[in-house]
């Protein structure tokens, strides 16, 4: 019989990119949402009914274990990066990955994948970081032997990174951010999708797995690389500590004032707590060369999707393209 794989969060960034190449691998899959009607699309990753989203919520006990009830593979995407109702990280990236892992033995699962974060530390002051390592830590103690993989911060069409950012600059003369010399490692999402895909269907020893790209480069850098792929020029300004603060404590207040009417997606406190440190991978550390993966260099995807915010689109690009082919002859 055809196996079947559980991804919790299936529906998410990284999640729909493991769906993907686990239907491409053959197996059946179920995405597990809190929304399934409104995740239809997930069904146009493989063959008709082998992909299905499925009723779940990581704070339930009932619908995690029925969605990995009868899985031969589980791998645990769900993760937040804003706090937002009962989805705190406590709940959601500790409470949540312990009882994806309880779950998961108690039903006998084979494989067992947890998707968490480069920077994930117990004793951090930022309450992801901290959250992010102790979900580790449950998972390890209820299945020892899960493949834990860490990225770094990681690209793709659909990311809400240089997406965010490129959008911002298209009415704003100038580019404010904070951690501005801070180091990141972004690594291509299909990337650290392969390696959830390969450890789901037991391809890859138990352990910690660091996942970054072949770039290392200052978030000040990235942003550059953004603005020169859209061809457009502004000013980026860092931020000082208590501008930052400042700026996300006024967003904070205006959330709350309006009961969540407007949700702070810009900067948090607990944001700039992670944009003061390097988002690295750790020296020593297992990685893409022990699964057996070659990262993809931003220079090959930026392109594909960053196009959208130029100030003239793909035209440009074609009438280069077309002048280059003309050239030649």
């Amino acid at each position: 019989m055809t196996k079947l794989v559980t991804i919790l969060g299936g529906s998410g960034f990284v999640g729909r990119y493991v769906a993907r190449r686990m239907a491409r691998a053959g197996w059946r899959v179920r995405v597990a949402t809190r929304r399934p009607n409104e995740r239809m699309y997930v069904r146009t990753y493989g063959d008709v009914g082998q992909v299905e989203p499925i009723l779940c919520n990581i704070r339930d006990d009932a619908s995690v274990s029925a969605a990995i009830a009868g899985a031969d593979a589980v791998v645990n995407c769900a993760g937040i990066l804003l706090e937002s109702g009962k989805n705190s990280f406590d709940a959601v990236q500790v409470e949540g990955a312990a009882r994806v892992a309880r779950f998961a033995t108690l039903h006998g699962v084979p494989h067992l994948v947890h998707i968490s974060a480069i920077g994930a530390d117990a004793n951090s002051d930022s309450d992801y970081a901290r959250s992010k390592a102790e979900g580790e830590a449950a998972v390890l103690e209820h299945f020892p032997s899960a493949v834990i993989l860490r990225p770094s911060i990681m690209f793709g069409t659909e990311d809400q990174f240089f997406n965010r950012f490129a959008g911002m600059v298209r009415f704003a003369p100038v580019l404010p951010i904070a951690g501005a010399d801070s180091r990141f490692q972004p690594v291509y999402v299909d990337d650290t999708a392969q390696a959830a895909a390969k450890a789901a269907m037991g391809q890859v020893e138990a352990g910690v797995y660091e996942l970054g790209g072949p770039d290392i480069e200052t978030f000040r850098e990235l942003m550059q690389r953004m603005l020169d792929e859209i061809r457009r020029k502004r000013v980026i300004v860092n931020l000082p500590g208590f501008v930052a603060r400042i700026i996300a404590r006024l967003l904070g207040a205006a959330q709350f004032l309006t009961a969540g009417l407007f949700t702070n997606s810009t900067l948090t406190l607990d944001q700039i707590k992670n944009l003061g440190r390097d988002n690295v991978v750790s020296e020593g550390a297992k990685g893409f060369a022990e699964l057996g993966i070659t990262p993809t260099p931003m220079e090959l995807i930026l392109p594909d999707y960053l196009w959208r915010f130029r100030p003239t689109g793909q035209y440009t690009a074609i009438n280069e393209s077309a002048a280059s082919l003309r050239s030649q002859e």
